[in-house]
């Protein structure tokens, strides 16, 4: 096998209704540090989860051939790779940034609002839906962030502001404007961490990125 088989490859996944350059700051950040990196913009509005993850998986076979992948996704592209169990795809290790791994509240509330599925598509209704979702296919990490009010964040400013516990006069419960932190969690995590980052540019964080660069090598933070 030669050097160019053997190179890992970190496959960079969007979060819905984004784009692959969303993901640009952090790719930058991992060509610093040594990395390979592939991302490209998947049809987050038109198709539900399944049937994008299988035009991901896709193209990321083609563009890896046998090479060991690894990942690091935002939000919605965390349950696309949950769904990445190919056996063209030689995964070894992932981190999750904000993913809605126990569905998302918002969608929940929002799924029969005709601008919501209007904007969002079948992808949108699907993360009201977490039930038969597919362990990730690779250690994996969370991150998840708990600043709930940021002015590049819209949802934080309307549907963000539900996430409340208990009663009235209890505290928000910790989010990202977004995704809630007890959203991010999933049995099985190698790793996990809180950091106080919004939901949309989660992935641009310095410490953000430290902490994906250190487990993507050695499997913790």
């Amino acid at each position: 096998m030669s050097e160019a088989t053997q190179r890992p490859l970190v496959i960079l996944l969007h979060g819905l209704a984004r784009r692959h350059g969303s993901m640009s700051k952090l790719g930058a950040f991992l060509h610093r540090a040594g990395w390979e990196t592939w991302a490209q913009t998947y049809p987050s509005r038109q198709l539900p989860i399944a049937d994008a993850a299988h035009h991901v998986a896709d193209w990321i076979a083609e563009a890896a051939g046998d090479r060991p992948l690894y990942a690091v996704t935002h939000s919605m592209g965390g349950i696309i790779a949950r769904h990445l169990h190919d056996p063209r795809l030689h995964w070894q290790r992932i981190v999750m940034l904000a993913p809605p791994n126990n569905g998302s509240a918002i969608a929940a509330g929002m799924q029969h609002n005709p601008l919501f599925r209007w904007f969002y598509g079948p992808a949108g209704s699907d993360l009201a839906n977490p039930g038969a979702w597919p362990a990730p296919p690779a250690q994996f990490a969370v991150i998840a962030g708990t600043r709930q009010f940021a002015l590049t964040n819209p949802t934080s400013w309307t549907v963000g502001r539900r996430f409340v516990s208990g009663n009235r006069t209890s505290s928000p419960e910790p989010s990202d404007g977004t995704v809630a932190v007890s959203e991010t969690k999933l049995p099985g995590m190698a790793a996990f961490a809180e950091v106080d980052a919004p939901h949309t540019w989660i992935m641009n964080d310095a410490k953000v990125q430290t902490m994906v660069d250190a487990f993507l090598r050695n499997g913790t933070w």
